[in-house]
């Protein structure tokens, strides 16, 4: 929203000052526009100060724009939630709260990942400077992340005791980054991920080289997240 006040100052970079220091902002982020020029009348009778119109952009609390981002789309799906909303360097850590806390994760975390998109995208866009907006319910995230954490084991194991590669089940970008973190340093096993998506897999392989994964599980990792 643009705003703009007016100040007055024997100069007119006084009266920019105390506007600046009024709002709480720098000269980068106003513009000025000198609406009277200061005058001193002779032995300084008659003498007028200058007076300047500040333009600035207020900008809406993030925290605000999410929490009403997500009531609204509540309201839209027809559930009934709450948010607790905290900050995290930078960052805005969400969770939902709602009776039948299913319709807000859906199926394998789909539809929580989909709210997640949304919200970024909305509180985003247009912006230089944005805020990472990690949303979750009934600690979801925490909970699938021990799975798939506990899925890489079992299925190294298995390539390991039978000597051949073995196919996962389709994830999303996010699922396949643990899966490949938590094999990384696993020693004999290598990682990587085929097909489009949504349908992209992940390929646990009996490496007898190890070498082979160490030398390029970071490039890996990066494709995953490009």
């Amino acid at each position: 929203m643009i705003k703009s006040i007016e100040t007055t100052g024997k100069t007119e970079d006084e009266a920019i000052e105390t506007a600046l220091n009024q709002l709480q902002l720098s000269r980068d982020d106003v513009s000025v526009e000198v609406l009277e020029r200061a005058k001193t009348g002779f032995l300084g009778l008659k003498s007028s100060p200058a007076v300047i119109r500040v333009t600035y952009e207020e900008k809406e609390d993030t925290t605000k724009q999410v929490e009403s981002f997500l009531l609204g789309l509540f309201e839209r799906m027809g559930v009934n939630a709450t948010l607790e909303i905290k900050t995290n360097e930078g960052s805005l850590d969400v969770v939902m709260n709602a009776d039948e806390p299913g319709a807000l994760i859906g199926r394998r975390g789909e539809t929580l990942d989909a709210i997640q998109h949304l919200t970024n995208y909305t509180i985003n866009k247009g912006g230089v400077n944005k805020t990472r907006v990690s949303i979750d319910a009934e600690n979801y995230r925490n909970r699938r992340n021990e799975t798939l954490e506990a899925l890489a084991s079992r299925t190294a194991g298995k390539v390991m005791k039978y000597r051949r590669n073995m196919t996962l089940d389709p994830m999303n970008a996010y699922e396949r980054h643990i899966i490949h973190s938590a094999l990384q340093s696993h020693d004999g096993i290598s990682t990587y991920s085929i097909g489009n998506e949504p349908n992209r897999r992940i390929v646990v392989a009996y490496s007898k080289n190890s070498e082979n994964k160490s030398q390029t599980g970071t490039e890996r990792r990066h494709r995953e997240w490009s």
